[in-house]
């Protein structure tokens, strides 16, 4: 079982990159065509960012529709054509199961909409964040709401209540887990969202993340929550093709959104959530540098970084925006990394 299971989340991965591949020229000539560019902020409030940005005014957003659309599309697919031939390879490939991918495709979804309306408000000039789009308070918000549904699908549907503490064992959290699940999922969709600033970065970034995560759910037998990191991994290289620097079109909230929501799902799913600080180490830095910017401005009247998140902060300081992205990249691999053994040990342990 477990080589048929590796072949199917190759199999997954390699269609998701193809399938992508053969969408982005449609998807981005409309783009381009309709004029659908991100607004750089230019208000005044923000001239480290401003200056540093001013070069990307022009360049389209909503890239992540590709990452989503592929996601949804390949599930749909198999999934539908397994209820019509069973004893069919469409059944083997099929990844849709309520215990495992139910709730992470439907929020993957559901989130990716959300921040498409975001992406369009900004495209509009509309909204009430700065140069349009929702602001910070409504994006919590919407973050909250799915977040509270998710607990809800694992409390009173999946019967789910614990988590692993590595090297220590399952905890058993009890209502507890509500609250701990929604700040887990909301934590994670702020600070993905706040690492969607440089070509490539959040791409780069999830990348690593998703593949460290699928490879528990693997190593779990939880194969179809595997097949549904891979099928992202393999969408994410396509995106990252084209979204490297000089990048042909950005994420936008639409793909950074949907992006945050699901990897937080699927590290409870594979009951390592205290592994995002591991797995995820950059990007809990990126939400913690701008909380930090914040508390000191308004304590202490003064700014900690020249810029935040704190890639701008780099790139303040004169590294170049590549430099910048491929550090990360290397940090983001190795943490994903030291977050496999630790998990492979743990589950050895127990």
């Amino acid at each position: 079982m477990s080589d048929l299971a590796i072949i199917k989340v190759l199999v997954l991965s390699s269609i998701g990159f193809a399938l992508a591949m053969i969408l982005t020229p449609a998807w981005t000539h409309f783009l381009y065509k309709y004029k659908l560019v991100k607004n750089i902020r230019s208000d005044g409030n923000t001239p480290i960012f401003s200056r540093l940005h001013k070069g990307k005014a022009g360049t389209p957003t909503m890239g992540g529709v590709l990452i989503w659309v592929t996601v949804a599309a390949l599930a749909i697919f198999f999934w539908w054509f397994s209820k019509i031939w069973p004893q069919s390879i469409f059944s083997t490939l099929n990844f849709v199961s309520r215990s495992e991918t139910f709730l992470p495709i439907g929020a993957f979804v559901a989130s990716a909409l959300v921040g498409l309306l975001d992406d369009w408000f900004n495209v509009r000039r509309q909204g009430g964040g700065k140069g349009g789009g929702l602001t910070v308070k409504h994006r919590l918000f919407m973050y909250t709401l799915i977040a509270v549904f998710g607990a809800w699908w694992f409390y009173y549907k999946l019967d789910w209540d614990i988590i692993r503490v590595p090297f220590v064992g399952v905890l058993n959290m009890g209502w507890w887990f509500i609250p701990f699940f929604i700040f887990v999922i909301v934590g994670t969709a702020f600070s993905v969202n706040e690492a969607d600033g440089l070509d490539g970065l959040a791409g780069g970034l999830c990348l690593t993340s998703f593949a460290a995560f699928g490879t528990i759910a693997f190593l779990q037998g939880r194969f179809d929550l595997a097949a549904f990191c891979g099928v992202i991994c393999g969408t994410l290289l396509s995106f990252l093709w084209f979204n490297i620097n000089p990048a042909r079109f950005f994420m936008g909230d639409t793909g950074a959104m949907s992006l945050g929501i699901s990897l937080g799902i699927v590290a409870m799913l594979t009951g390592y959530p205290l592994l995002l600080l591991v797995v995820g180490f950059l990007f809990m830095l990126e939400s913690l540098s701008v909380l930090i910017q914040m508390m000191s401005k308004k304590i202490r009247k003064k700014k900690v970084f020249l810029s935040t998140p704190i890639h701008h902060h780099f790139e303040a300081k004169g590294w170049p925006e590549t430099k910048v992205v491929m550090r990360f990249w290397i940090i983001s691999g190795v943490m994903a990394v030291l977050g496999l053994i630790i998990a492979i040990i743990d589950l050895r342990l127990w």
